[in-house]
């Protein structure tokens, strides 16, 4: 059992690890956009759509960090509070946690999939550009997902924890 956590654990790791540089190559898109908008709009030519790209980049530049976040326990924790209940405790705090943070995420990257196959049915486009959306949202749908994998390898590792050698 102990190979399959470490197996589950790699595939976690390295899948959120792949969407954190995917989405850190979104934030330096929209770093050097911003910056040739400034400078475009000095000369009174302002980059047409920077407004629609930067929603889209913003939004899978937040949904790809979500995983790598949970894994290096990033996101606001209340450890003052935690730390004064029971070993036990802590552990049903931490399932019920896990639990619910999955069960979320999973249905979110479900609703946000089906969403996005919807605007990709009926062909919706940006008003300023006409770059079709439907990708950015598929994108926030696997970001959900990743999340819900990482909560997966949490609640699994609270159920059966690693035993001392």
């Amino acid at each position: 059992m102990r190979s399959k956590m470490k197996l589950l654990d790699l595939i976690s790791l390295y899948a959120n690890k792949t969407l954190m540089f995917c989405g850190g190559i979104f934030l330096v898109g929209m770093v050097v956009l911003t910056c040739t908008n400034i400078a475009c709009r000095i000369f009174g030519m302002p980059v047409r759509g920077t407004f629609e790209l930067m929603g889209f980049f913003g939004a899978v530049t937040a949904a790809f960090a979500l995983g790598y976040t949970q894994i290096k326990r990033g996101h606001i924790a209340v450890d003052i509070l935690m730390n004064r209940f029971s070993d036990r405790a802590r552990r049903a705090l931490n399932f019920t946690n896990s639990l619910a943070g999955m069960l979320f995420f999973m249905m979110a990257a479900w609703q946000i999939a089906r969403k996005a196959g919807i605007l990709k049915n009926f062909g919706e486009v940006t008003e300023t550009l006409g770059i079709i959306y439907y990708p950015f949202t598929f994108c926030v749908a696997l970001g959900c997902g990743a999340l819900a994998l990482v909560f997966l390898t949490d609640l699994i590792r609270t159920i059966l924890p690693e035993r001392e050698a």
